[in-house]
């Protein structure tokens, strides 16, 4: 094993590059919605709401809170798929790291597995038609199943 948990193992320095990259994704996407329910003057709550009331113009509309605004909810599912896939990513990953994985077959799941969730973003952003967006969740989903394959094959 070369040094485990250390940025001298090729297999884990391989996997932080990647992890980092699907997580900082993850984190625009709140950003992203944030954008999208201010530009749309869709908010969640009634504080949120009232702050936009606050600095409306007058004569505008009283703003409520509201759901079911497409481009919000969009993005904002985007980003709920991104929460229940890179995060099992990055765990299941920790321990296929310690699974002492052949360098170069790690690489490839770490690469496919962050290529399909980067085109399932912009595929289900773009509103393109599927089977684009199922067969991207379906290869990240197949490639994050074999890295947890290896992992119990340690037990």
């Amino acid at each position: 094993m070369a040094d485990g948990l250390s940025f001298n193992n090729p297999v884990f320095t391989n996997f932080a590059f990647y992890a980092t990259i699907l997580v900082v994704k993850m984190m625009l996407m709140s950003i992203l919605t944030a954008y999208q329910r201010l530009t749309k003057n869709v908010f969640a709550t009634e504080e949120d709401a009232a702050s936009a009331n606050a600095r409306r113009k007058p004569g505008k509309d009283v703003i409520k809170p509201m759901f079911g605004v497409e481009a919000v909810e969009r993005v904002r599912r985007g980003h709920l798929n991104d929460i229940e896939n890179i995060i099992p990513f990055v765990l299941i990953g920790f321990f296929y790291v310690l699974a002492n994985p052949d360098p170069y077959h790690a690489l490839m799941h770490f690469r496919v597995f962050a290529a399909a969730r980067i085109l399932h973003t912009i595929v289900y952003l773009g509103g393109i038609r599927q089977p684009a967006r199922v067969l991207s969740f379906v290869t990240a989903y197949i490639t994050l199943a074999g890295m947890a394959w290896r992992v119990f094959k340690m037990f």
